[in-house]
C-alpha cells in the first residue's frame, strides 16, 4: 500500500489517539503537504523537530495498528463486501440467483473479521 495511503488510513483510525500537537502537525505536513520548515516556522520548532515528530506519529499509528488491527480488518471486511457486490452484479445480469452457499460463506467472513 502507497506509504500516503497507508498513512491516512491509519490517522483515520488512530489519530485521536495522538497529542493535539501532533496531529496539527501531522495534519499539515501529510495533509496539507506543508513543508518542515513551514511548519517548523508555524509551531515556532525545529525542523528536525517536525521531522522527528513525523517519524514518532508513523511508528505510533503502526503500533497501534499491530496491537487492533482496525485497518487491517477494515481492509478484509471491504474486500468482502466487493466480492458480495461483484457476485451480485453478476448474477443481476445473468439473471441468476444469487448462490446461497457463496453469500454465506461472504457473510460468515464479514462476520468473523467484526
Amino acid at each position: 500500500m502507497e506509504k500516503f495511503v497507508r498513512q491516512t488510513m491509519l490517522y483515520d483510525f488512530y489519530g485521536e489517539l495522538l497529542t493535539k500537537h501532533q496531529q496539527q502537525i501531522f495534519e499539515a505536513v501529510v495533509f496539507n503537504d506543508i513543508g518542515y520548515s513551514e511548519a517548523a516556522q508555524q509551531e515556532g520548532i525545529t525542523r528536525q523537530g517536525v521531522h522527528d515528530l513525523i517519524r514518532r506519529c508513523d511508528q505510533q499509528l503502526e503500533h497501534y495498528e499491530e496491537k487492533l488491527h482496525l485497518v487491517e480488518r477494515f481492509l478484509a471486511i471491504r474486500r468482502h463486501v466487493e466480492k458480495l457486490s461483484r457476485i451480485s452484479q453478476e448474477a443481476a445480469g445473468r439473471r441468476t440467483m444469487l448462490d446461497p452457499d457463496q453469500v454465506g460463506e461472504l457473510a460468515e467472513k464479514i462476520m468473523e473479521e467484526l
